[in-house]
């Protein structure tokens, strides 16, 4: 059971980044309403928002992101008792951050980081943490004031058709990471639990809100894949996985926290590269060895 637990989580949080995939409660309509945008309904009773940045065209080393690869805003809510928690990550362009921080914390809304998660990236985007505690419509509120400081497209996206299969061997993939992946617009996507609980502001913080090892793999032809996302990781792990991740030819690519008050103390580690897919499968599940994870 709790293995079927884990999968349906990161079935919907890969769908929860492109589409609403499950109906969410009534008690989230105000949310969808404030938004203007419905998300998804999560195990753990998180309501999950996911605004891809569709609008842009941002190249890494001549490949041409997908949304679903790095440039995936979302917003993840959670009930404590009459009020509400929000946290998520905003992507921005440069010129974007200072008007969308500032509505933000007009509206009461506390940015925890800004940092970048890619390099070389064109043109070059920002990714802005944000916590809000309080009646979750009026942090919807305040947090679409602030998108729309942004070019961040807030409609909800016309209905996609099948989409192709991925030029991936993702059997392979899954067998060697030892988690199943999911198809999400284009991309393999891998959503994976720590071990520890994630507690912050005395809630806990599941998968669904970004305490989980992201990695996703982006075909680029050949059985080649680019890889970005990033293992969460406390302090101990920081070493071993960048030396690990280094010596399998993955460039590590930025090392930050996401939140302020987080246990235990945790950092985020984002990663890049361009290479044949079985081979970055191999050098991330020996990364993914210097990590205590969720037993399946």
């Amino acid at each position: 059971m709790k293995r079927f637990n884990l999968i349906l989580a990161g079935i919907a949080f890969a769908l929860g980044l492109s589409t609403a995939a499950f109906a969410a409660d009534d008690d989230w309509a105000p949310v969808a309403q404030a938004l203007g945008r419905s998300g998804a309904q999560l195990p753990g009773g998180i309501y999950r928002v996911g605004l891809g940045r569709s609008d842009l065209k941002v190249t890494v080393d001549e490949v041409t992101i997908r949304p679903t690869l790095a440039l995936g805003s979302y917003l993840a809510f959670q009930k404590m008792g009459s009020e509400g928690m929000v946290m998520g990550d905003l992507v921005l362009l440069h010129e974007e951050v200072n008007p969308v921080m500032k509505k933000l914390i007009e509206g009461g809304i506390e940015i925890t980081a800004l940092h970048n998660h890619l390099l070389r990236s064109s043109p070059g985007t920002m990714y802005m943490h944000f916590f809000g505690r309080g009646d979750p419509a009026k942090l919807a509120a305040a947090l679409r004031a602030g998108l729309a400081e942004s070019k961040t497209p807030l409609a909800a996206p016309a209905p996609a058709g099948s989409p192709p299969p991925l030029d991936l061997d993702t059997a392979a993939i899954d067998q060697t990471l030892g988690a199943k992946g999911n198809v999400n617009s284009g991309v393999y996507a891998f959503n994976i639990p720590r071990a520890e609980t994630i507690m912050e502001d005395g809630m806990p913080i599941p998968i669904g809100m970004g305490s989980g090892i992201v990695i996703n793999f982006q075909p680029t032809g050949g059985g080649k894949a680019a890889i970005t996302g990033d293992f969460v990781l406390i302090a101990q792990e920081v070493n071993p996985v960048l030396k690990t991740l280094r010596e399998g030819g993955i460039e590590v690519t930025a090392l930050h926290s996401h939140m302020l008050s987080e246990q235990p103390r945790l950092f985020f580690m984002h990663f890049w590269a361009n290479d044949d897919a079985g081979k970055l499968a191999r050098s991330l599940k020996a990364a993914l060895n210097r990590v205590r994870l969720a037993k399946n």
